[in-house]
């Protein structure tokens, strides 16, 4: 019983995190807020016995510690680094299969690789709705996270309520192609 509340509340942790991220006014502390979050999904699915999410998260916080430094190096906003990436979640799935299920963090983190290399927050939200998060919601479920359903409710309520609010077209251009 201890066990496992205890990892269900590394996972609620791990919300709050990313809850608390979007809060800071600061990208730099943004960057470092989700990848605490990342890293205590990580944690958490190692503790499930969640394999390809647990090392999905892994490579993500890697993938973002080099997103977070796009403005600063040129070599970094190398389009290449997407398709990288997703050999690498793909070797990862390969080595952790456990079934379909498998399928869905490898998905998401390959879709949110390209996604987040066009640096678009149009696109960013487009594929995070209709892909990221709800593949990550239905391994999350699998997985028995709860702070990963809450969380990918969160984000896909958040998506929502910034359309609405602030229309499609104003979700912004990529930056690095003009």
């Amino acid at each position: 019983m201890f066990q496992t509340v205890f990892i269900q509340a590394i996972g609620l942790l791990a919300v709050v995190c990313f809850i608390f991220s979007f809060q800071i006014k600061s990208n730099k502390a943004l960057f470092l807020c989700q990848m605490a979050g990342s890293a205590l999904f990580c944690v958490q699915y190692l503790l499930l016995g969640a394999f390809t999410g647990c090392l999905s998260y892994l490579a993500a916080i890697i993938r973002n510690i080099m997103l977070s430094n796009m403005q600063k190096a040129q070599w970094l906003r190398w389009k290449g680094w997407s398709w990288l990436f997703s050999a690498v979640a793909l070797v990862i799935m390969v080595f952790t299969w456990q079934g379909p299920a498998s399928i869905l963090p490898t998905l998401a983190f390959v879709v949110g690789s390209f996604a987040l290399w066009t640096d678009n927050a149009q696109k960013i939200r487009f594929y995070n709705l209709i892909c990221i998060s709800p593949s990550y919601l239905a391994y999350g479920i699998y997985a028995g996270s709860i702070g990963a359903i809450l969380n990918e409710i969160f984000i896909l309520s958040s998506i929502i309520i910034s359309i609405y609010r602030y229309g499609w077209k104003a979700m912004g251009e990529n930056k690095f192609e003009k």
